[in-house]
């Protein structure tokens, strides 16, 4: 017995089940970044809605007469309100309550999930629309849903799609970004039973009728929440095609669910806040649709909900948040443009990453918000080229957390042993001159071979050795 009372028998087996979880989730990822790395049809859908984003982006940030001044600005609102979070989250609870709204704190998913549930529960909700939201991605919120009995139905166009075809989102703002107009008149034809070869127009008129029945006989609508306001007490959707709106107008209850860390101080802050992520976002100006919920519909309002309920989801927020040196990551405001900008995103796409948050971004703050060994290796996936900070809407350092996710992994030594023997070994050999001139050019070849023979190698010509410097700096200096 352990002098906890555990038996020592259940550690060394929870921590052998840990070690296998952790390197079959590796090997899943590399695997399957392999296929979409040589899928040519997939790289070129990529490439394709990723270029018409780069176009427009650019047109975008010409609304700005000092873009980095509104970047700088931007990011020091959001390490203001991070830094004095919890007074403000307690600022928004008493305001929005005031308003006649209801806050539930969730500590975790499946605290966020029971209480999306007893709230069906107590309007007899058999049926709920739900407009785009990651965080409801994040607590698999749908599956819950269904286990129990309960429709959940997406009416974002894109996640209407990939719930179609029984598949996560792809892109944090586009979910459906893998997919082209082909796949998409396909997948209607074989779910929808509607003629083949639709244009997007016809497809997008049957996706309409359909929702439009669904949003008046939902008994609950849900949403996400672009941002919190601490002042005002208040909840900003933002969206381009009017399903958050009829998702909150239909259903005599709305909840919002939203993550603790999407607070800003107030209500005069989006000024900066919603051309920002309109721009980085999709390259408008602004989005179409920007609403504000401060809770129930009152007497004066003619549509609405009777009953808003807003959950505040910590879910290992608190864990970045506690951190100093990943604090940064929770200025995140879901704009995506770090995926759109990311050489190794470009390549594998988002399913590969096997998270809800894919992408530079997603590969900081998923192993923080999971179990660490098991997903520490997203880390990695990553040239550290700095493109992903550089096109940041807040300048956030997301390469440098990177690198401090890699050297957490180390100091945890919950690196591999593999990889450790390998470091050591090169720094015994770069700190021994006479060691590496030991070791001829015909040898280095082929350790060179033995050990990147499974990856470097596998498709691209091999190297040979022929000279060392010591022996190319020596026959340049007795010439």
């Amino acid at each position: 017995m352990s002098d906890a009372g555990t038996p020592s028998k259940f550690i060394s087996f929870t921590f052998y089940q840990t070690l296998v979880l952790m390197n079959t989730l590796k090997k899943t990822f590399l695997t399957k970044s392999e296929i979409k790395a040589m899928d040519a049809e997939h790289k070129r859908k990529l490439s394709f809605n990723i270029g018409k984003y780069n176009e427009v982006v650019v047109k975008g940030k010409q609304q700005f007469s000092d873009l980095d001044m509104a970047r700088k600005k931007a990011k020091n609102i959001k390490w203001k309100t991070i830094e004095n979070l919890g007074e403000y989250l307690t600022e928004f609870e008493r305001n929005f309550t005031r308003n006649g709204g209801k806050v539930i704190w969730a500590a975790d998913a499946q605290e966020a999930n029971e209480a999306v549930l007893e709230i069906c529960k107590l309007y007899q909700a058999k049926q709920v629309v739900k407009s785009k939201s990651m965080v409801t991605e994040e607590i698999h919120l749908n599956d819950f849903l269904e286990q129990h009995g309960i429709e959940s139905v997406e009416t974002d166009l894109g996640e209407y799609i990939q719930q179609l075809d029984g598949e996560p989102p792809y892109h944090i703002v586009t979910p459906a970004m893998h997919k082209s107009k082909e796949d998409v008149a396909k997948l209607f034809h074989e779910k929808l039973g509607v003629e083949p070869n639709l244009t997007p127009s016809e497809l997008t008129l049957i996706a309409r009728k359909n929702l439009r029945a669904k949003y008046q006989s939902a008994e609950v609508g849900i949403t996400g929440g672009n941002f919190l306001l601490a002042d005002i007490g208040g909840v900003c959707v933002t969206e381009n095609e009017g399903n958050a709106r009829l998702t909150t107008a239909f259903p005599p209850v709305h909840i919002a669910i939203v993550g603790i860390e999407k607070m800003i101080p107030s209500v005069n802050d989006l000024n900066l806040f919603w051309p920002l992520l309109a721009t980085y976002g999709t390259g408008q100006n602004v989005t179409v649709y920007n609403s504000i919920f401060t809770g129930a519909k009152t007497a004066q309002e003619s549509d609405g909900p009777k009953e808003m309920y807003v959950i505040l989801l910590d879910n290992g927020r608190t864990n970045l948040i506690s951190d100093p040196n990943i604090r940064e990551s929770m200025y995140c405001i879901r704009c995506g443009s770090c995926l759109n900008a990311c050489p190794v995103y470009k390549n594998i796409g988002g399913h590969t990453y096997g998270a809800t948050y894919s992408g530079p971004i997603g590969s900081v703050i998923t192993p923080h918000l999971k179990p660490f060994e098991e997903f520490k290796h997203l880390s990695y996936a990553s040239s550290l080229c700095g493109n992903c900070t550089e096109v940041c809407p807040l300048k956030i350092n997301i390469h440098g957390m990177l690198h401090y996710n890699r050297t957490l992994a180390v100091e945890n030594h919950s690196s591999e042993f593999s990889e450790n023997t390998a470091w050591k070994m090169w720094k015994l050999a770069m700190t021994n001159r006479k060691m590496i001139d030991l070791a001829g050019a015909g040898m280095k070849t082929k350790v060179v071979h033995a050990i990147f023979k499974n990856n470097w190698f596998k498709r691209r010509d091999g190297l040979e050795f022929q000279k060392s410097f010591r022996q190319l700096y020596q026959e340049k200096n007795t010439k």
